[in-house]
């Protein structure tokens, strides 16, 4: 890759984005940044810090003091204060948060200084608002979905908690993007229903699109 080579990828919550994202960037050669769990992070330190989620200000505060990077590796990964992130990330108290935290006009600013600074010149990118805010000219740009009973059996899969629990957080996280940051495909974006494809075949998939659009761009 040379130039701008941002892969962009969008999608719910449980649409495979992660899953994908590394595989292309493995694939590919760059790095792999998700940008939710930048987002995860500032909502969990400022939860630890007594910063109330509903104040923009405050959080972009301590955004300002967050130091995020990328660990070594293939591909190299997001790193956040020096370290891998962990589990307690998807804590109950941060999923619960973290829609507001990212809804803040002042902290999504923030944000995207953060992440153009990690996913420039090559990367592959995921998380919500990528192909329309983030790098809204990515030569490409991919739009995840898949049914919700699909969306819930992977998060399940991925969780330690109950199948309840688990299937409990997902609508209510939905719910809540919906009213704090609805989201759609971008202009461009190629839309892949990842309930139907295998992990295999999605990356196979998203792979020919990467491809013949770098190949149109380079040409």
């Amino acid at each position: 890759m040379t130039a701008l080579r941002v892969v962009a990828i969008d999608g719910a919550a449980g649409s495979g984005k992660s899953t994908l994202a590394r595989g292309l960037a493995r694939a590919l050669g760059v790095a792999y940044v998700n940008t939710g769990v930048m987002y995860r992070a500032l909502t969990l330190v400022g939860l630890e810090a007594g910063v109330d989620p509903n104040d923009g200000n405050a959080l972009a505060d301590v955004m300002r003091g967050l130091r995020f990077g990328l660990a070594a590796g293939t591909p190299p990964e997001l790193e956040v204060e020096g370290s891998v992130p962990g589990p307690e990330l998807e804590s109950d108290r941060v999923e619960a948060c973290v829609s507001t935290v990212a809804s803040h006009p002042q902290v999504r600013s923030l944000m995207r200084e953060a992440q153009r600074a990690l996913g420039s010149p090559d990367a592959v990118v995921e998380g919500r608002d990528i192909g329309t805010v983030v790098f809204p000219e990515a030569p490409v740009k991919l739009y995840l979905t898949a049914a919700q009973r699909t969306r819930e059996a992977r998060r399940v899969g991925e969780r330690d908690e109950g199948e309840g629990s688990v299937r409990r957080s997902l609508r209510a996280r939905d719910a809540r993007d919906a009213r704090v940051n609805p989201f759609g495909p971008a202009p461009g974006a190629v839309q892949l229903d990842t309930g139907e494809l295998s992990i295999a075949r999605t990356l196979e998939r998203a792979l020919a699109i990467v491809r013949d659009r770098l190949g149109e761009v380079q040409g």
